[in-house]
């Protein structure tokens, strides 16, 4: 059949058979020279542990320190998010002082500020067409008693009944409070998993509900058990009493400034609400002229901020953290490329003689550079892959010590091996060049 083929299809034909033969065998030679080259570092990598052990800490320390912060930082970010977010960008806040004071002259700001008061958040919760809830609460460290049992600094919240659901409180057990028994005043609670462990002595959470524990001599029978919050930072978020606003009234006669909470129906929502509130205050306060030094300021005399203001201070402070980490870890991978590059020397000269055979049998100086190159990025390499290892085991250690979720980020494991890599190719390169540049004869007589 092909001799009936036409010439020029013919020669057309085995023109292209030609083409496809020229086009894939130096792309499968390439391949297994490149396998040849690898299996040859590894076998060379091999040969000389300790050295290859010794050239791998630096990338390990620095390839694992960023590994480390970069996935603790996330979690804590993460953990911070879901923790002060409350049901989200749907929940802002009116108080007496911001979460954070960041200055000497704020704090003296805030002490002349007069107290936020029931009257105030009532206001708000009449006047505001844009709150669609408003839930108001006042706190106090105190001891709590069960029988012989106490437990000390425990956050005794009075709280008014819309709080539980604007900032997403669960009960796991029993109840929260009637609306009547909070508008009589009743002397009911609910309390955190804390109380139940170091109260009742992690009794079973049926036989609590109905129990009645002691706060400044007032008897409060338990209604409900909130679902647990677990730690942040290390710290319980679960040690509180929870009573009502009303009650809290009678038990503490001292008048604190209460703590507002504001949720909207919809995020959009959320700006305008936030000038409502504050136009409502301004009506109900006016501005206070504050000295600094001898600078006059105007303070609004209240704060009204949602909490990415707090989340967005937080990831500023920790954004400086990544820079410092980074600088550090930037620094241990230089020393661990600047020891690669020294180890690889060396063993350019301790193989010189092996060096000039391989130049005198046919190999080329570019096969010599991507030998000796291939084996600086299998260190550095091999130095990331277990870097990355360890600080993945540091950060879920840390996890567990401190509590917050344990994140597997695959873009860690590409930074730091790609990171590795680099640093690998470019500790290489010079004695790669300085192999590659060896003649074969001088090498031979060198060896």
């Amino acid at each position: 059949m092909k001799e009936n083929l036409p010439k020029n299809k013919k020669f057309k034909n085995g023109k292209i058979w030609r083409q496809r033969i020229s086009a894939r065998m130096p792309f499968e030679k390439s391949l297994i020279l490149f396998r040849s080259i690898f299996q040859l570092a590894l076998q060379t990598l091999r040969a000389n542990k300790l050295r290859t052990f010794l050239t791998l800490l630096g990338i390990i320390v620095g390839v694992a320190a960023i590994i480390a912060v970069v996935t603790i930082i996330e979690g804590l970010n993460q953990t911070v998010a879901q923790t002060f977010s409350a049901k989200g960008s749907n929940v802002f806040t009116l108080s007496k002082s911001p979460s954070v004071l960041t200055s000497r002259e704020e704090m003296i700001k805030v002490a002349k500020r007069k107290d936020i008061t029931q009257k105030d958040a009532e206001a708000v919760e009449r006047l505001c067409r844009s709150c669609w809830q408003v839930g108001y609460s006042m706190q106090s460290l105190e001891l709590v008693k069960y029988k012989e049992n106490r437990a000390e600094n425990v956050a005794i919240r009075g709280v008014t009944i819309s709080t539980f659901d604007i900032e997403d409180i669960e009960i796991d057990t029993g109840r929260t409070w009637m609306r009547n028994e909070a508008e009589a005043g009743h002397y009911v609670a609910v309390i955190g998993a804390d109380i139940v462990k170091n109260v009742f002595n992690e009794a079973p959470p049926e036989s609590v509900i109905g129990k009645e524990i002691r706060v400044r001599g007032a008897v409060f029978r338990v209604v409900g058990i909130a679902a647990s919050l677990g730690t942040i930072f290390g710290v319980s978020r679960d040690n509180f009493v929870m009573i009502p606003f009303q009650t809290s009234q009678k038990v503490f006669p001292t008048r604190e400034s209460l703590l507002v909470n504001i949720e909207v129906k919809d995020a959009a929502d959320l700006e305008i609400a936030k000038d409502q509130v504050t136009t409502i205050m301004r009506a109900r306060r006016g501005k206070i002229t504050t000295f600094i030094g001898d600078e006059k300021e105007e303070d609004e005399g209240f704060t009204v901020e949602s909490a990415d203001v707090f989340i967005g201070l937080y990831q500023d402070a920790t954004d400086n953290i990544y820079l410092v980490t980074i600088g550090v870890s930037a620094i241990s991978l230089v020393v661990g490329g600047i020891v690669v590059m020294n180890i690889m020397l060396v063993s350019v000269t301790e193989r010189t003689k092996e060096i000039g055979l391989r130049k005198a049998v046919g190999a080329r100086r570019r096969d010599i550079m991507w030998q000796f190159l291939m084996e600086a990025v299998v260190i550095a390499s091999v130095g990331g892959l277990i870097g990355v290892f360890v600080g993945f085991s540091l950060a879920n250690l840390i996890s567990i010590l401190i509590g917050f979720p344990k994140l597997f980020n695959v873009w860690s494991i590409i930074l730091g091996v790609g990171v590795s890599s680099l640093v690998g190719i470019i500790s290489g390169i010079y004695p790669a060049w300085q192999a590659a540049a060896l003649h074969p004869i001088e090498a031979m007589r060198k060896g």
